[in-house]
């Protein structure tokens, strides 16, 4: 052990007291022995660091940081360079603001577009997630401070997050879920990963020794922390038992006591303590080394220009039907949409970042060399019908030759904890599209969101760019591209479908009840839609330029894919080149096609350069289930060069030497997987490449509507305990949303929702610093579970005992 020196002269409650947090965002210190205590601030896009009291769900204001585009976004640069220039500029703001970790990036699949977190993940595809990630950890940690790859693992909705067991099979949890986070591992040398709150498989994640023993620790050589997201820890013991060193917040001493006791009583040996706290103090001493003897002075104009330059990076232009765009001087444009006036640039909840300065379109569009007619916001935001506005916009637009039409979702559509209902846009925004449709105006839609959304006006428009979540420095990146000073170079990091229902999960997201079921296995966003031939309104990796690219000369070997590129186009221009492969006549199901590597290149007009991209073993593996290992099979194989994966423009076949596989299923016991057609796959089949039956997913009734409340009870489940007490409580957080959701605040209802409405039992104490116990809890469960005079008894009384309790710690601690 590298502390081992320090930890021999701990007692045994000092060790435990590192075991979780000293308060809502920071580790434990002991002065005695020169252990300070670390600061962990959300961030993936920013940093959030609170001035005031600390919470979690974003109440109290942060500390002005700079607001870079999201990793949604960023992801369309393919541009792994430019994410680790992030991540450095985010490195520094970290050092400035005593920030020892930061809490990102994000990098869970886009298993589904309605996933409310979506805006703070990269891709739909592990290779480019895992790709990116890993940038932004190489670019936090070479200021010396830690990122933190989260949420680990398979925690794809918001929807019932802290308590929905995802029931993956081995293959895709491997192919699909787990390899962005083994690329960030292995590549990026992340010191932090965070576990997610869900349960993977029957057990949670972060007590699960599946996932954190066997494959993070042992398979993928990992030997730093894992911390709990914020109260996402279920069994403290078996959480230790599995190696998640840090616990937050602060659970007030309590689960550290429950260590205490689990050692004392020979449950677990106190080596398993100081494996964990030893791995804990390296994270705690080197990351207070670089916080504490660094200097930085940010310049935060000079961030807000990199925002910038990513920003432009990152954004795709969707459409551009007869070069609507770039605009030319002597179009008389008009300006239409609230989000040109209050741009939407990054999501909701607990990554939200307080900006050093934002942008916008109407008052920054003064500075172009445009002729401009005016400005109307055309809608209400919150999607509130106003026929006044749309006149008043009409009007304006019938004095310009184009129309800057600004659509998109509002904050309270996309945010952490709540799943989107539907993927489309609200109603008013679109009978302004409608009426202004109807004038025979050029009509260039900006279109600012973070996930996939319908566009059922992309037939009419005649040109679409689509920013994302760009950040506090978008609104004069997207006129950039708008005027042609940038050339459009950012990729689709995700499918955007024509309508929801072509989507492979349509049929079973979200997992309503106990569990989320992986039904659709390995075919996620492109690899369903190409396998099973379903057209999107986009496809993954679409991005059209100013300039054109010619593709020629392929050579391929095991090793490597070569090709030429040149720009045969008049402007300088950056292409994206995307490698993906097929195996032919495989005996396992695989998907038609599958992305093994890509390059953004930048070219002037009539440039042209040979391009090299590395496959090897990894570009041909897959995932063996019987024999656990990641097997190459003796097979030609495809391999596709393209600009998108619809737009293929080189093949070539190769041969390669591997072993000969016995499929783990029969290909044709499964004929769904073996087709790709799995929006309906039924539970005998899934069980087949499961490997086991299908857990129950539904909840346990012990008579109609009525269930014995436990531990991992949420709030919302409340609604079916057997006393009033449990139900009126549950009805008020219902009914309390309802209310303020038509009232129009939504903030409210959406921090509500996400903050009580989900929570289990458990994070009635995990959450509340110690202020209730789990003593206190018990009670609360016997009131709930029909015995109220006992448990409100019960409660006062582990009220009194918890009162008596942190005294003592008080004067404990005093007498140190």
């Amino acid at each position: 052990m590298k502390n081992q020196a320090i930890i021999q002269k701990m007692t045994l409650s000092e060790k435990a007291s590192f075991m979780s947090g000293k308060d809502f965002w920071t580790t434990m210190n002991i002065d005695k022995y020169h252990i300070p205590s670390i600061f962990l601030a959300d961030g993936p896009h920013g940093l959030r660091k609170q001035a005031a009291a600390a919470d979690q769900l974003g109440l109290n204001a942060s500390i002005p940081a700079t607001c870079y585009p999201t990793s949604a976004t960023v992801a369309n640069s393919w541009d792994p360079q430019l994410g680790e220039e992030l991540g450095t500029a985010l490195g520094k703001e970290a050092v400035s603001q005593k920030v020892n970790v930061v809490l990102g990036p994000g990098i869970n699949i886009k298993r589904n577009p309605l996933c409310g977190r979506n805006f703070e993940y990269f891709s739909e595809d592990p290779l480019l997630a895992g790709k990116m990630a890993a940038s932004y950890v190489k670019g936090i940690q070479s200021t010396g401070v830690s990122a933190c790859l989260k949420h680990f693992a398979a925690n794809n909705q918001e929807y019932r997050r802290m308590a929905v067991d995802s029931v993956v099979d081995e293959r895709t949890l491997r192919e699909i879920y787990l390899r962005p986070f083994e690329i960030g591992i292995r590549e990026g040398k992340t010191k932090v990963v965070m576990s997610s709150y869900n349960l993977l498989n029957g057990a949670y994640t972060n007590e699960n020794t599946h996932l954190l023993r066997d494959i993070l620790r042992k398979e993928w050589k990992y030997d730093n922390v894992v911390v709990s997201d914020w109260g996402g820890s279920n069994n403290r013991v078996k959480g230790l038992m599995a190696g998640n060193e840090l616990e937050m917040p602060t659970t007030g001493g309590e689960t550290n006591d429950e260590i205490v006791q689990a050692i004392q009583d020979g449950t677990i040996p106190e080596s398993l303590l100081d494996e964990n706290l030893d791995r804990l103090l390296s994270l705690i001493f080197d990351t207070h080394k670089a916080v504490s003897e660094s200097d930085v002075t940010v310049e935060y104009d000079k961030h807000h220009l990199l925002a910038q330059k990513i920003a432009e990076e990152s954004m795709i232009l969707l459409k551009n039907d007869g070069g609507a765009l770039p605009l030319r001087r002597a179009e008389k444009v008009a300006i239409v949409g609230d989000f040109a006036k209050h741009p939407r640039y990054q999501g909701a909840g607990s990554s939200i970042v307080n900006p050093t300065q934002l942008d916008n379109t109407v008052d920054a569009i003064a500075s172009y060399d445009l002729q401009v007619v005016g400005y109307e916001p055309g809608y209400v935001r919150s999607g509130r019908p106003s026929a006044a506005l749309i006149r008043k916009a009409n009007k304006l637009a019938q004095k310009a030759d184009t129309i800057l039409l600004y659509l998109g979702l509002d904050e309270f559509s996309e945010v952490e904890g709540i799943d989107r209902s539907n993927l489309k846009l609200p109603n008013n925004q679109m009978r302004l599209f409608d009426q202004l449709a109807a004038l025979g105006k050029k009509i260039i839609v900006v279109l600012a969101c973070g996930s996939a959304v319908e566009m059922p006006f992309a037939d009419r428009a005649n040109a679409i760019l689509h920013t994302y979540l760009s950040g506090q420095a978008g609104a004069k990146a997207a006129l950039n591209i708008l005027v042609g000073k940038v050339n459009p170079s950012g990729k689709l990091a995700e499918t955007i479908p024509f309508k929801y229902e072509d989507t492979p999960t349509a049929l079973n997201y979200p997992g309503k009840h106990l569990t989320a079921e992986y039904r659709e296995g390995l075919y996620v966003g492109y690899r369903y839609f190409t396998s099973a031939n379903v057209k999107p309104r986009y496809p993954f990796g679409h991005g059209l330029s100013y300039t054109t690219f010619a593709y020629s000369d392929i050579k391929v070997s095991a090793d490597s894919v070569s090709f030429k590129l040149k720009n045969i186009g008049k402007v300088n221009g950056k292409e994206v080149a995307q490698i993906y492969i097929r195996a032919i006549n495989s005996q396992v199901y695989r998907p038609l096609m599958e992305l093994k590597g890509f390059i953004k290149v930048a070219l002037r007009p009539d440039e042209s350069k040979t391009i090299k991209v590395p496959l090897g073993t990894p570009a041909f593996s897959f995932f063996n289930p019987v024999t656990r290992q990641w097997e190459v099979e003796t097979l030609d194989y495809e391999v596709m060069v393209g600009s998108s994966s619809k737009e293929i423009k080189l093949r070539d076949t190769i041969h390669v030497e591997g072993v000969t596989i016995t499929s783990p299923v029969p290909l044709e016991a499964i004929p769904s997987y073996a087709k790709g057609h799995i929006q309906n796959v039924s539970s005998a089949e899934f069980e087949k490449i499961l490997g086991h039956p299908v857990p129950k997913a539904t909840y346990d009734f012990y008579k109609k509507n009525r269930m014995v409340i436990g531990y991992n009870t949420t709030v919302e489940q409340l609604r079916y305990s057997k006393r009033w007490v449990g139900r009126a409580f549950s009805g008020a957080v219902r009914g309390g949303i309802k209310l303020l959701r038509f009232l129009g605040i939504r903030s409210l209802a959406n921090t509500l929702t996400m903050g009580v409405l989900h929570l289990p039992m458990r994070g009635l104490a995990h959450m509340s610093g110690g202020m209730i116990s789990w003593g206190q809890l018990d009670g609360l469960m016997m009131m709930f579970n029909g015995h109220f005079f006992k448990g409100i008894g019960t409660f006062f009384k582990e009220g009194r005992l918890r009162s008596k309790k942190n005294k003592m710690k008080k004067i404990e601690v005093n007498n140190t």
